[in-house]
């Protein structure tokens, strides 16, 4: 086994010292010298094209695995959309009508043109502000010392009980005097001297309304709404001869 090493060993230096010599034998040819040289340029750029297609594809494989990552998100996005669409929380609030609108009839006398061109009488609008009642959104980030042991439901139902106590009261505003009763006209009065120059324009109830037109109790719970409604911006106090008026916002 020695010898035959040794005959392997010396048969690949006599192969690797012709290979020498046809190199040698080539280098002298000027023909064949800028073959070489050619090849060789040939050989440089075909390396770069290899970095540049290597480089190429990494930044495919990149960009596919950032789709696949996007794709996934993309459908778990949608199973979440399709699980709330279907489980939609019964304690959000219902679309409500925040204005109410109260047709009035406008007491002047008719212009006569003519007895078959009598005007009729003209009209008005009166529109009842009400309170928009608090959003998850809103009620989700409200401090712990305004919310309390309140819940969201709670809130808005005082918002709703609030509201029917501002229509009730303007829908008496609105109400022709002649129509009114002894007891509504009393209301309608009391209305009146409740009116400042702070409340002109303005729709708004207090305390006495709340009892009046609703079921609430004006208690610390009742008054700790109200600093909610305050603070999201839903109401506002105007104070005057001893009294609170709550503003709709």
């Amino acid at each position: 086994s020695d010898l035959e090493y040794l005959c392997s060993y010396f048969n690949k230096k006599i192969s690797n010292i012709k290979k020498y010599l046809q190199l040698r034998t080539i280098g002298e040819d000027q023909w064949l010298t800028s073959v070489l040289h050619k090849i060789a340029k040939d050989i440089v750029i075909l390396r770069d094209l290899l970095n540049d297609m290597e480089t190429e594809i990494k930044q495919q494989e990149k960009l596919n695995n950032l789709l696949k990552e996007l794709q996934k998100a993309a459908a778990r996005d949608k199973n979440e959309a399709q699980h709330l669409a279907e489980h939609i929380p019964t304690y959000l609030p219902k679309p409500t009508q925040h204005c109410i609108i109260m047709p009035t009839v406008k007491h002047e006398e008719q212009t006569k043109v003519g007895p078959e061109f009598a005007k009729k009488p003209a009209k008005e609008k009166k529109v009842i502000k009400e309170i928009a009642l608090i959003t998850a959104e809103e009620f989700a980030v409200l401090p712990m010392y305004l919310k309390g042991r309140l819940t969201y439901d709670q809130i808005n139902a005082v918002v709703q009980e609030i509201n029917k106590a501002v229509v009730s009261k303007y829908k008496i505003m609105h109400q022709p005097l002649k129509s009114m009763s002894f007891a509504v006209r009393n209301l309608y009065q009391r209305f009146m001297d409740e009116e400042t120059k702070d409340t002109k324009g303005e729709f708004f109830v207090v305390e006495a309304d709340i009892k009046e037109f609703t079921v609430l109790k004006v208690d610390k719970r009742f008054h700790s709404i109200l600093s909610i409604l305050r603070h999201c911006h839903r109401v506002r106090e105007v104070r005057g001869s001893r009294l609170v008026r709550y503003v709709v916002c």
